[in-house]
């Protein structure tokens, strides 16, 4: 069972996540965070598999949660999950920690994918990221 933190500041949002990996066999929902202080916190707490980060949150911002989060906790798998696909948040997410980045246009069989190969230790790009990085 992949246990995952979804973090995000939208409740629509984690709602959402919520309702695609409740239909998913092999992955388990263990918490919700609205802010990067609050995943900070929770992944100390709940040590999930995979965290599942926005970037833009009030209070602590994705990029600064992920440097926290593998401060404290190195092994610690993220994948960010952004309406960002700007050079601007890409490169700093994966310099702080990410090992996948993903918008939030992909769809739920991509994200859960995603999911897996971060879970695996695998990275994961959505395929307009992977252009980007690549050139």
């Amino acid at each position: 069972m992949i246990r995952v933190l979804v973090v995000d500041d939208h409740a629509i949002i984690r709602k959402g996540m919520k309702a695609v990996l409740d239909l998913i066999q092999d992955i388990e929902l263990v918490g919700e965070a609205e802010n990067g202080r609050q995943a900070a916190k929770m992944d100390l707490e709940l040590k999930p598999d995979v965290i599942l980060m926005d970037l833009m949150m009030p209070e602590m911002d994705g990029i600064t949660s992920i440097r926290e989060i593998k401060a404290q906790r190195p092994e610690a798998r993220i994948l960010v999950l952004t309406n960002f696909a700007g050079e601007e948040m890409i490169f700093p997410a994966i310099k702080a920690g990410a090992m996948g980045y993903h918008l939030k246009d992909s769809s739920p069989e991509a994200l859960v994918d995603a999911i897996r190969q971060v879970s695996n230790g695998e990275s994961s790009l959505h395929p307009l990221i992977a252009r980007k990085v690549l050139d």
